[in-house]
């Protein structure tokens, strides 16, 4: 088996079969003849039927019979959409959809060209929207197995999978080379090393292109080295270092014959890369020579200067073919005829993008296929089929890496007495991570991974078969002490943009984890951490106080594997050895200490460290010593999304429990909605619709099931502030609380100040701590920072919910109305 630096590297691997045996793009008749066939369909369409085969929609905003219509040439489901909105659609509901679009597209009843559409989808890890497929290791974890013949065979499974669902398309590989480990897509690159990205992508695109799916790589270029890891940030290189750094999975992929290139939302030297002709079509196509077409990404063209999502010539004018615009796609056709009509963009511009998409549905045959439930039926027993868990399994084992291992604790006995806690113990949501059903991966339990196994289920497995004691911990337990305790650190799921992190620090400032793991080595129990991440993390203080420490990523819905290397045989020996090196390196600090700015020079462990269980490493100590504190004591609740570690929740007297999903929810009266909506960025804000009668009480609410010691912002005169745009005013009594562990808490009456707003305005509103502390609240134990509870009718939006050090005097209430009313 071909593996990669750390093992028999032998350079790229090459699947067999490639889109050239499909098309027999090494035979020029064949490619002539393709060239003629686009020629004549191009011939034959309007302006209107070519700017609409240069549209992608959302499928919660295109209808097909908005492309019977129109006649677009593509539409997308983004992270976390599905047919009808329902999260639970079946495999048939997939089909069904897929053969709708497909039938409008041909339909010409209404003057569209006829042309079939193509549909594309964030298939990233797995087929990672539909309940029930595969979900694999995220490619950070594939970094770490160093396979690409392993890749490469995920890569085709997934596409296995995705052909089952009647899709066409898949935007994957990303090839980014991740350098700083504070970028929120980290776990989307295979490593820092540009030789990894490069090694990778070519087999990667020729096994999911070799079953007809068109592949991409994304997001052209330089997205995972802008300035302080931001996503969407600026990258500062000269050209040559831009492609010698972050073009190598680039020249392998288009070396493969990979068909569509997606822009990167990133910058190049303050430029957006979605507007930029210099390297979109000079050096993609004239340096690099890839002549396949290129996407925009979601609404990026609305990031050019002097562009919104729905108008920007210049993208086009830049080398965008096909424009991503989920929403606005309407308007974009309405703009795009009229910047044709008046020259912005010439009709020559028009006809070299489609011809450009018109040449790859022939070349992948979606110009003659039949309906997509038709070509989909000889797949539709891959999705989470056996062989493709094993396959997953397979990764699982092989990227986890063993960073330390004293007394060589590991591999454990699987007949000894184990207990699991912290987070990710039984988990499938947190060991999958973000784009896992839903955009940001969050709002998901173990059963919507069914055929999925969290790690505890693999140590009761175990347990079961050798005779051991496997269990959640449980500090109220009586009985022996356990031989050791497998303890799961894990980060909270995470996409782009809300993922980003401005340090490496795991849990400044509420190191719970930490304490836990002392406490547990103060009993005299052995610890085992195991760190469920998609990124290198400054834990040195929980590698000095554990006895050994494994990374494991994110490894998917086969978690029970991950007992399969940390427990031994019966015979005492390894059942699989740990075969994961580090992609990236490993942080000693938690900042740059000479530079914030920049990201670690200084590691505790170098790229392709890994230990085994017959490693002879003797520890020494790890600097515990941040470099960069936390800069205030503001406890952000909600900042484009629900931060760690609190939890969104709304609630009714017949549930007052309902944890909020990542689409949003309903109360269980039915007389709270609460949905997601965007502010400034996707997904950024939520809209919150009370429809009450005066008769019961309904609530929404952020907790977190410890206590949280907020007494120095008291002290330090802080207070609870959040953003709303109020949409309608209360018809009652409205109520703003903070608990401390119901029945400790104090609320406010705030009905006057949501009566007197300004309707659609958005606005801060500021209440200080030492209000709610009066009222009753103990703010060194807050669980509860934020509720909002009415019985009547009430419509808002909230964004940017914080407990903060120093609000703005400006925004903040006066306690004497409130206290006079208490």
């Amino acid at each position: 088996m071909k593996t990669w630096l750390w093992g028999k590297h032998a350079g790229r691997c090459l699947v067999a079969l490639s889109v050239c045996g499909l098309i027999g793009c090494g035979q020029n008749d064949g490619q002539d003849d393709i060239d003629g066939r686009v020629a004549s369909v191009l011939s034959t369409m309007t302006l209107e039927q070519k700017v609409a085969q240069m549209i992608q929609g959302e499928i919660a905003h295109v209808t097909p019979e908005d492309v019977r219509r129109f006649g677009l040439g593509s539409v997308l489901n983004g992270g976390g959409s599905f047919p009808d909105k329902n999260k639970y659609a079946s495999l048939q509901d997939w089909v069904r959809l897929a053969d709708s679009y497909y039938l409008a597209s041909v339909d010409t009843s209404e003057g569209s060209a006829g042309i079939p559409i193509i549909w594309g989808t964030d298939a990233v890890h797995g087929h990672n929207n539909v309940i029930g497929a595969t979900i694999f290791p995220h490619n950070i974890g594939l970094g770490a197995a160093g396979d690409a013949e392993l890749a490469a065979a995920i890569a085709k499974a997934t596409a296995k999978e995705v052909s089952a669902t009647g899709i066409d398309w898949i935007f994957a590989p990303t090839v980014a080379v991740a350098l700083d480990a504070r970028w929120g897509r980290t776990y989307e690159s295979y490593g820092s090393d540009p030789i990894m990205a490069g090694d990778f992508a070519g087999g990667i695109v020729e096994a999911i292109q070799s079953l007809g799916i068109v592949a991409t790589a994304k997001h052209f270029i330089g997205d995972g080295g802008t300035f302080r890891g931001i996503d969407q940030g600026n990258t500062r290189l000269d050209k040559d270092t831009l492609l010698s750094v972050h073009g190598q999975g680039y020249y392998s992929a288009i070396e493969a014959g990979v068909q569509t290139v997606m822009a990167s939302f990133n910058s190049w030297n303050g430029d957006k890369i979605h507007g930029n002709r210099e390297l979109l079509t000079d050096v993609l196509r004239g340096e690099l020579g890839f002549d396949g077409f290129v996407v925009s990404d979601w609404n990026g063209i609305g990031q050019v200067a002097g562009c919104t999502p729905d108008s920007c010539a210049q993208a086009i004018n830049a080398g965008i073919d096909m424009v991503m615009v989920p929403e606005d796609w309407r308007t974009l056709y309405d703009n795009m005829l009229a910047q044709v009509r008046s020259g912005e963009i010439t009709e020559a511009r028009v006809d070299e993008a489609v011809t450009r998409i018109l040449k790859v549905k022939f070349e992948f045959g979606l110009m003659e296929r039949t309906l997509p439930s038709e070509r989909g039926a000889a797949f539709a027993d891959s999705i989470g089929s056996e062989a493709h868990r094993e396959l997953a399994r397979d990764a699982v084992r092989r990227s986890l890496v063993m960073l330390k291992n004293d007394n060589k604790l590991l591999p454990l006995n699987p007949g000894g007495r184990y207990r699991l806690a912290g987070a990710g113990a039984d988990d499938i949501g947190l060991q999958s991570g973000g784009w896992t059903i839903s955009w940001q991966g969050t709002g998901n339990v173990n059963s919507d991974f069914p055929g999925g196994s969290s790690i505890l289920d693999g140590f009761v497995r175990h347990a079961q078969q050798a005779g051991g004691d496997v269990a959640l911990y449980d500090p109220t337990e009586s009985g022996p002490k356990p031989d050791a305790v497998i303890m799961v650190m894990a980060e909270n799921p995470y996409a782009e943009g809300q993922g980003d992190i401005d340090s490496l620090a795991w849990q400044q400032g509420n190191s719970r984890d930490l304490a836990l793991i002392r406490q547990l080595k103060a009993d005299g129990i052995d610890v085992v951490t195991l760190f469920l991440t998609g990124r290198p993390m400054w834990v040195n203080a929980e590698m000095n106080a554990s006895d050994a420490f494994v990374v494991a990523w994110l490894p998917g819905s086969e978690g029970a594997v991950v007992a399969d290397v940390l427990l031994a045989a019966p015979s005492g020996a390894a059942q699989y050895e740990f075969e994961g090196h580090l992609p990236m390196p490993w942080p000693n600090h938690d900042l740059n200490p000479d530079n914030h700015d920049l990201g670690i020079a200084d590691h505790a462990f170098p790229v392709g460290f890994g230990l085994t269980t017959d490693s002879a490493f003797e520890w020494v100590a790890l600097n515990e010593q941040a470099s960069g504190q936390k800069q205030s004591l503001d406890e952000w609740v909600f900042d484009k999304g629900v931060r760690d570690p609190w939890t969104l929740y709304i609630g009714d007297d017949f549930d007052w429990s309902v944890r909020v999903g990542p689409g949003g929810a309903v109360s269980s009266r039915g007389e709270l909605n609460l949905s997601v909506v965007d502010r400034e960025v996707q997904e950024d804000a939520r809209r919150v619709e009370f429809t009450g009668s005066g008769k019961h009480l309904s609530q929404i609410y952020f907790q977190f099931e410890d206590p949280v010691n907020m007494r120095p912002l008291e002290v330090a005169g802080g207070a609870l502030s959040f953003d709303i745009r109020l949409l309608k005013k209360p018809t009652e009594q409205v109520l703003l609380r903070m608990d401390c562990g119901y029945p400790c808490s104090g609320q406010m009456d705030i009905t006057s100040i949501l009566s007197s707003a300004v309707l659609s305005n958005w606005q801060k509103l500021a209440f200080p701590m030492e209000c709610f502390a009066q009222l009753g609240v103990d703010s060194s134990k807050v669980n509860t920072p934020f509720l909002l509870a009415t019985t009547g009718e009430l419509a808002f939006e909230i964004s940017e919910v914080v407990l903060a050090e120093t609000p703005d005097s400006a925004d903040v209430m006066s306690c004497g109305e409130f206290l006079a009313d208490a």
